[in-house]
């Protein structure tokens, strides 16, 4: 796959990841343009955290539900500054785990832990089909969330299941400060100066979309987006897409929603589109 990307333009947004992700599109041969979107911080009040873990500690849950990995690592990050980390992994590894997809098994990994079940599909809609065929009754479930993200249908679908539910927040996004890079980006994808940008998360689309509107700039998006091919890492990305009316042109293939077949994707098809433009 070497330098099949070789003298094409890629945009991405850049979030907890995409560094990794800038690297291996480079080895390809890409010229990366990359737009920082937002900065992950810890929860400012650290308290509800805190309080979490000295329940979890106390009285280990009997299924634990993590979304991110990140969330797990900001988790970590209380636990050790608390100086508990032995207690806390411990009780952990009473839990059954659940992780929504491939990053919060990483985390796990992490700490010397499996999931114990991994979604099918890495979204919130997968995460209560799964836990809905379990039985949860009676169960006592942590459930670690993510910012900007309206969790009620998953929290009332897993207590409809019987399960209490406890829940924490570990990080927030502070965008404001990338406001101006995003806009750049959207002048640089309406110019024509963009061969294909790369979505990886759907925090990434609304942040896209908010930095626009709240900027007048909504039509000169879509406008922009018109004229490059969108690459969606996976389903989460692309239903995400969807709500906004837009659809994602390059996906990976065979249901491998990682970077490496995302990267093998765009090359497939820009390599289509440059054959069909001769």
């Amino acid at each position: 796959m070497a330098d099949k990307l070789n003298g094409y333009r890629i945009l991405i947004l850049e979030t907890r990841e995409e560094a990794q992700f800038s690297r291996l599109l480079t080895e390809q041969g890409a010229d990366v343009l990359q737009c920082p979107m937002f900065t992950i911080e810890d929860a400012p009040d650290s308290a509800p955290v805190q309080a979490w873990i000295g329940r979890f500690i106390a009285n280990p849950f009997d299924d634990l539900v993590l979304m991110t990995g990140e969330g797990l690592r900001r988790i970590m990050k209380i636990v050790r500054q608390s100086g508990i980390e032995k207690e806390f992994v411990a009780a952990v590894g009473k839990s059954r785990k659940f992780a929504r997809g491939p990053k919060p098994g990483r985390a796990l990994r992490e700490i010397g832990l499996e999931a114990d079940v991994t979604t099918e599909k890495p979204t919130s809609e997968g995460v209560a089909e799964m836990l809905s065929r379990l039985d949860i009754k009676g169960h006592r479930l942590g459930l670690q969330l993510y910012p900007e993200k309206d969790h009620g249908v998953l929290i009332s679908a897993i207590r409809d299941c019987g399960a209490e539910v406890d829940t924490v927040l570990p990080y927030v996004y502070d965008s404001k400060a990338a406001e101006a890079n995003i806009l750049s980006a959207i002048d640089e994808m309406e110019a024509g100066r963009v061969d294909a940008i790369a979505l990886t998360s759907s925090g990434q689309v609304r942040r896209l979309v908010d930095a626009a509107k709240a900027h007048g700039r909504e039509d000169q998006l879509r406008s922009a987006l018109a004229k490059t091919p969108i690459a969606s890492v996976g389903p989460v990305v692309s239903d995400e897409l969807k709500s906004y009316g837009l659809e994602a042109d390059i996906t990976p293939a065979n249901d491998a929603f990682f970077m490496k077949p995302l990267i093998s994707a765009m090359s497939v098809a820009l390599e289509k589109s440059a054959a069909r433009a001769e």
